[in-house]
C-alpha cells in the first residue's frame, strides 16, 4: 500500500489500558504532544484525589499554556479496593463525584471548543460501578467530530474496542508492588 492510500481522520478515539504502569503517563504525553501543536486540551481526572506528580506538573504548565489547557480534578480516591480504599468517602459521595465528572467530560468533548479531552481512570470509575459502561460507550462515541477523546484506566472493556482508532494495553512484566514495597513518588504517583 502506497503512502498516498492513506487517509487523515479529523479526530480520532485513544484508549490506554491494562494492569501494568504507564496509562497516565502516556495521556500526559498526549497531552505534551497536542499542546506542543498548539491544540486546546482539557485533562479530566477520575479516582485520584491525593496528590500526584501529574497534579504539580499540570500547575507548573498552567500559566504557560493558559486557556489551551483545562484541567479538571474530580475524583474522591480509590473506591472498592479493600484496604486501600479511600477512607471516610461514602459510595454515594464516590458516584456523585464521578457523575459530576462525566458530566464535565462530556460537556467539554461535545462543545467543539477542544482538539483532545483525556479522562484519566474513566475505565476504573466504569469497571467500579461508578459509572455504566453505556456512559464510557457514549464518552467514546457521542463527542465532537473534530474534538479526539482519550480514556485510561484498567479493565476496559473489551466490547466496547470497536469504537476506538488506537488501543494501547499496558501489560505489567514486574512492579515491585508485588514484593510488598511501597509505589515511589514521582515513578509511581
Amino acid at each position: 500500500m502506497a503512502f498516498e492510500d492513506f487517509q487523515s481522520k479529523d479526530a480520532v478515539v485513544v484508549v490506554y489500558t491494562g494492569e501494568g504502569k504507564g496509562k497516565t503517563s502516556a495521556s500526559i504525553g498526549l497531552m505534551a504532544r497536542a499542546l506542543g501543536r498548539g491544540w486546546k486540551v482539557a485533562y479530566i481526572q477520575f479516582i485520584k484525589h491525593w496528590k500526584v506528580g501529574e497534579h504539580d506538573f499540570i500547575a507548573k504548565i498552567q500559566d504557560v499554556f493558559g486557556d489551551d489547557l483545562y484541567f479538571y480534578k474530580g475524583g474522591k480516591g480509590f473506591f472498592d479496593a479493600g484496604a486501600m480504599s479511600a477512607k471516610g468517602v461514602s459510595d454515594d459521595e464516590h458516584r456523585k463525584a464521578a457523575e459530576e465528572t462525566y458530566k464535565k467530560a462530556i460537556e467539554l468533548s461535545q462543545s467543539g471548543e477542544y482538539d483532545l479531552v483525556i479522562c484519566d481512570e474513566i475505565n476504573n470509575a466504569t469497571h467500579d460501578g461508578l459509572l455504566t459502561e453505556k456512559q464510557l460507550e457514549d464518552f467514546l462515541k457521542n463527542h465532537h467530530e473534530k474534538t479526539s477523546v482519550c480514556a485510561t484506566g484498567r479493565n476496559f472493556p473489551e466490547n466496547l474496542l470497536k469504537y476506538t482508532d488506537i488501543s494501547t494495553n499496558m501489560t505489567k512484566l514486574k512492579h515491585h508492588f508485588d514484593d510488598k514495597y511501597l509505589a515511589n513518588e514521582g515513578i509511581d504517583y
